[in-house]
């Protein structure tokens, strides 16, 4: 039968809903329940008197989102080329499709050449004689990645064409370098208008290929020379390489890809400052990148005040195996997926995106033999991790494009905000308590009850 308008209202308002609101979608992860990034039947979860209040401004915009997701190192690659084509497609679907049990990854970061999740060490100017050099880059080539990356990066694109692409790399060529080693040492002064080229050449190979190079962070970890492969890049020295080489070897080339500095942890703000004030290589900046290692999450902000004009993107962070659903997923969610937006970052990336049972390949003389994958594919067999889960609550509802909107803090209750560019809101919270919360989510004249237990997860969109 049909109701009468002052009768629905009633009835819409005894739920907890103004007479404007729409019922909220709404999605759980409460690892002490075995409940894992699950879609709940009935969104509205407050049964009991809310003893808190999140208030959502969406006229209060903050910084557009370019995406969430993962880093594709060559390991993560061989694990998905090892799989039969019937179960590799069905993973990436999963991983970057817009079904309905998709989670729509929508950011990737590729290495330049290899990272220490490799097998080995690799650039793509190698040179047989080890005294040799090749300024002119006669020899550059793709090489090992034409292999195993871009035919997953295209099968990829082929699911979802939108993917932002960031690449890094972790070392140049070895006769760039003063140690003549894949692991540590500098580049040397009177390589780097080639390594300029070499970076150059990078983007419109991969461009060649259909892969477009979004954005360029300089160096993985330049204050890390102990990792393999790695580089030791003083602040100094990148704010040479942008101002005199790279950015002038950019606008030549006319290449558009955004140049990104630091990309290490949140300890050394100091370090992003240094480069962004070198009158040089300023303009040719797009901003900063950051990994919490080291130091708090705040630090980006930091760096925001002193360049308001300047972006920040936060672009890995590792889970350790085996892996701790319970206190691997509060961390990760409370300090970069609620944090690192909160504070200015337009993406949130995890470090690889598949790891395998052993935990290989790496390379030898520091390459990561303990970082866990968002999956482990073991053979056509797939595990969810921490990671999966934590990108999962933001990547499969947050538009790239969205904006941080303000959003109240609740005691015990983190979280963050969005404005999608179908107007519709996500509210991301943890309950970082140790007690059950009720509480109230408004936005305007809308208002809805929810509740989280102790330590988990919820995301609603409406």
């Amino acid at each position: 039968m049909l109701l009468r308008p002052t009768l629905l209202l009633l009835l819409l308002l005894s739920f907890g809903y103004s007479a404007k609101a729409q019922a909220p979608s709404f999605w759980l992860t409460d690892p002490k329940s075995g409940i894992l990034f699950q879609k709940q039947a009935d969104p509205n979860s407050g049964l009991g008197l809310p003893t808190a209040e999140i208030s959502l401004y969406p006229d209060s915009t903050y910084q557009s989102m370019d995406g969430f997701g993962f880093t594709l190192s060559q390991g993560s690659a061989t694990h998905f080329l090892a799989m039969s084509d019937s179960a590799r497609k069905a993973a990436l679907q999963e991983l970057f499709g817009d079904g309905e049990k998709d989670i729509r990854i929508s950011y990737l970061r590729l290495a330049v050449a290899a990272s220490d999740l490799n097998a080995f060490p690799f650039s793509y100017n190698d040179l047989k004689d080890p005294r040799a050099t090749d300024p002119t880059l006669s020899q550059f080539s793709l090489s090992y990645e034409t292999l195993d990356v871009l035919p997953r990066v295209a099968q990829i694109l082929k699911i979802n064409p939108k993917v932002t692409l960031m690449a890094s790399p972790w070392s140049p060529p070895t006769w760039m370098k003063d140690n003549r080693d894949t692991r540590g040492g500098s580049l040397l002064p009177e390589f780097e208008a080639s390594y300029a080229q070499y970076l150059i050449k990078y983007i419109q190979e991969m461009g060649k290929r259909g892969f477009t190079i979004d954005a360029l962070t300089i160096q993985n970890e330049p204050l890390h020379p102990g990792n393999n492969p790695s580089l030791l890049m003083l602040p100094e020295q990148q704010a040479r390489f942008i101002g005199q080489h790279l950015g002038p070897a950019f606008r030549q080339a006319g290449i558009k890809t955004k140049i990104i500095v630091y990309d290490h942890n949140a300890d050394r703000p100091d370090y992003p400052i240094t480069v962004l004030s070198d009158p040089k290589a300023n303009p040719f900046i797009d901003g900063s990148a950051f990994h919490l290692y080291g130091g708090q999450i705040e630090a980006l902000s930091e760096v925001h005040r002193a360049f308001p004009d300047k972006h920040l993107y936060f672009t890995e962070q590792w889970v350790g195996s085996p892996g701790n659903m319970e206190g691997d997923i509060a961390w990760h969610i409370k300090n970069l997926l609620i944090g690192a937006p909160r504070n200015w970052a337009k993406t949130v990336l995890e470090w690889n995106i598949s790891s395998n049972p052993s935990l290989n390949p790496h390379t030898d003389r520091g390459g990561c033999d303990r970082c866990l994958g968002a999956i482990t594919i073991d053979g056509d067999a797939v595990t969810r991790n921490p990671a999966y889960y934590v990108i999962a609550h933001a990547s499969k509802l947050v538009d790239p494009g969205s904006y941080r909107i303000g959003s109240s803090t609740a005691e015990g209750l983190s979280n963050v905000a969005f404005l999608r560019a179908d107007g519709k809101q996500v509210l991301i919270v943890h309950n970082d308590s140790k007690d059950n919360k009720q509480f109230e989510i408004r936005s305007g004249n809308q208002h809805f009850k929810a509740s989280l237990p102790a330590g988990a997860t919820g995301t609603w969109l409406w």
